[in-house]
């Protein structure tokens, strides 16, 4: 079963010094980084794009994980690979062919992930399990920091971990420690979390109980599978 990675969401961090919030998180225990790239037309908002992942990069020893809340994600493949970014994560909603893509980021020398927004079936994804390195099932509407964490996506993430128990499953949105125990209990095992962990009073600490709870469900539900 994979283990645990517990990746800080930057969009929660202070932009005005972000490789020094990069580089913080890290020394907490951070596993991933990610990073929200945002177009303003797949999701209403604007953050970041492959320059600023150039210059973290060049200041940065970290997985970058890239959820790319983009139109067209096949325009942006080459760029954020050349930036730097270890991991590209596009919707499955914003492409019409997503095998071809996910071979598209392979041959660019990337990890290749699919995201899934709350409304969309688990299905839409289901027969990639074999080719994508990640599935990341949103977890709030793409787009902002700071929602609420919608239970009602855990059963997309427990029916994906029942048919790929090797699969990286990432969820992203309102991740805090009351309701960590539910992500990792169906399946999940990359955590994305913002400002649970920007605002904790103690950082490392909360990551820890991220993975130890994410950890602790894996191994259970290795366990199940075998029986």
């Amino acid at each position: 079963m994979p283990i645990a990675k517990i990746a800080p969401s930057l969009l929660s961090g202070d932009f005005g010094i972000l490789a020094a919030e990069c580089k913080r998180m890290v020394s907490h225990g951070a596993d991933w980084l990610h990073m929200d790239v945002m177009d303003g037309h797949f999701v209403p908002n604007i953050t970041i794009g492959a320059p600023v992942i150039t210059c973290l990069s060049k200041h940065l020893n970290a997985f970058l994980d890239c959820h790319m809340m983009v139109s067209h994600p096949e325009k942006w493949v080459d760029d954020f690979a050349k930036a730097g970014a270890s991991l590209y994560c596009f919707h499955i909603e914003a492409t019409n062919d997503a095998s071809a893509l996910i071979d598209k980021i392979h041959a660019a020398g990337m990890k290749a992930g699919v995201a899934v927004k709350p409304k969309t079936p688990v299905s839409a994804v289901m027969d990639l399990g074999d080719k994508m390195d990640m599935c990341l099932i949103m977890t709030v509407e793409p787009g902002f920091g700071g929602q609420r964490f919608m239970a009602e996506c855990m059963p997309k993430v427990k029916e994906l971990r029942a048919k790929y128990p090797n699969l990286d499953i990432e969820v992203d949105g309102g991740i805090a420690p009351e309701n960590i125990d539910a992500a990792a209990k169906a399946g999940a095992n990359v955590i994305v979390a913002g400002t649970s962990i920007f605002k904790a009073d103690d950082i490392t600490g909360t990551i820890e109980s991220f993975r130890q709870s994410v950890n602790t469900e894996q191994e259970r539900i290795a366990q199940e599978l075998k029986q």
